[in-house]
């Protein structure tokens, strides 16, 4: 028997691996032959850094880079050495977690830690990128992150523009003369789990421009400001991204990735489950076992067990999820791929007796040895 075991983080108990090996300890106790393969899962956000560096190996690189708002952060980012892998979120360095409310300003948030950790990386011998970009506290098209790369955006004058979004409408000159060499070698894969254009009513600054300070009286302007900013931008590259899906992800992060570093913009459950290599082990197993913490309606809108049953599906897998706890909602998840679905919990119990990391582990190993007896 073969087991493919790829179960996303049970925040504030067990983490990606913790909860895979519970479960592979619960079918060995039944099958002590089978075969087992775990791997670590995350949805591209936070905490996908973590999860593949404890299931890929790998080392954690301590960097401190500029925050949104121009303080230092200490943040690090994973890296594959072999492979010249770096995992990154870029809400470690440029998210709207490290802001207070009082303090947001859209004008000024910038991205150009994110392009520090991405220099950084580089020069360690990086070459290829996988980039969770959820989360941002900015709005600035993603020029800190380039300019930290070497671009410079030029104003009427010749002068380098100020970060944020505060002069994206006073660019009128781009150029790549001082831009790191080593880009050229480089590939960038970003997590990213919207559609939105850059500009216009369903753009960067309309949609999630609010949450991160952008006022009603502001749109109009700094949409207007983004749009010359994409304007030449697009006549310096040749390209025009600013109109792809994702273009606005992130305060236009996600155009800054594409237009100028040639990213692919991929949703994050399908970049994480190429990054792990899952699919080939899928071919030849027996069962799929995925999970979360908590199985509701929003696991069946397509959270990360339901992406990892639809691949599994593709080959036509039995796939069983196992969560800390499941709502009467979550009978949708039969309908999207996942043919059964258990909770851990064995008894009436405290959240936080339940949530103890040594007490999940037991109770996932045991509600795996059930129903495995059944397989």
């Amino acid at each position: 028997m073969k087991v493919v075991v790829a179960i996303d983080s049970m925040k504030g108990s067990l983490s990606s691996m913790e909860a895979g090996n519970a479960i592979k300890e619960g079918i060995l106790r039944v099958k002590p032959d089978a075969e087992v393969v775990v791997r670590p899962l995350a949805d591209g956000g936070e905490g996908t850094t973590d999860a593949l560096l404890e299931g890929l190996g790998g080392e954690k690189v301590s960097v401190i880079v500029t925050g949104p708002m121009g303080k230092s952060v200490k943040t690090y980012y994973g890296y594959l050495t072999e492979k010249k892998v770096a995992i990154m979120e870029m809400a470690s360095a440029a998210g709207i977690t490290l802001v207070n409310d009082s303090e947001k300003n859209p004008m000024v948030a910038t991205t150009f830690g994110l392009g520090q950790m991405i220099k950084h990386a580089i020069l360690k011998g990086a070459r290829h990128f996988i980039i969770g970009i959820g989360g941002s506290a900015t709005n600035d098209g993603g020029i800190g992150m380039l300019m930290a790369l070497g671009y410079e955006f030029l104003d009427v004058n010749d002068q380098k523009v100020g970060e944020g979004a505060q002069d994206l409408d006073k660019i009128i000159r781009i150029s790549d003369e001082n831009i790191m060499k080593e880009l050229k070698e480089c590939k960038f894969q970003v997590a990213c789990d919207v559609n939105n254009p850059l500009c216009g009513p369903n753009g960067a600054t309309f949609v999630f421009g609010p949450q991160k300070g952008v006022t009603e009286e502001m749109k109009k302007d700094l949409d207007e400001a983004m749009r010359n900013y994409a304007k030449v931008s697009e006549e310096f590259t040749g390209k025009r991204c600013s109109e792809a899906k994702g273009a606005g992800a992130a305060g236009g992060l996600g155009f800054g990735f594409m237009e100028f570093l040639n990213a692919d913009l991929t949703p994050g459950i399908e970049l994480i489950l190429k990054t792990i290599e899952l699919e080939k082990e899928i071919i030849d197993a027996d069962y799929v076992i995925t999970g979360e913490g908590r199985l509701d309606f929003q696991t069946a809108m397509g959270k990360v067990p339901v992406g990892l049953a639809k691949l599994a599906k593709k080959y036509n897998k039995k796939v069983i999820a196992f969560a800390g706890s499941i709502t009467k909602e979550a009978k949708e998840c039969n309908n999207v791929g996942i043919d059964a679905f258990f909770p851990i919990v064995r008894g009436v119990t405290t959240l936080e007796e339940a949530m103890n990391p040594e007490n999940a582990k037991v109770n996932m190993m045991d509600a795996v040895e059930q129903v495995f007896r059944l397989l």
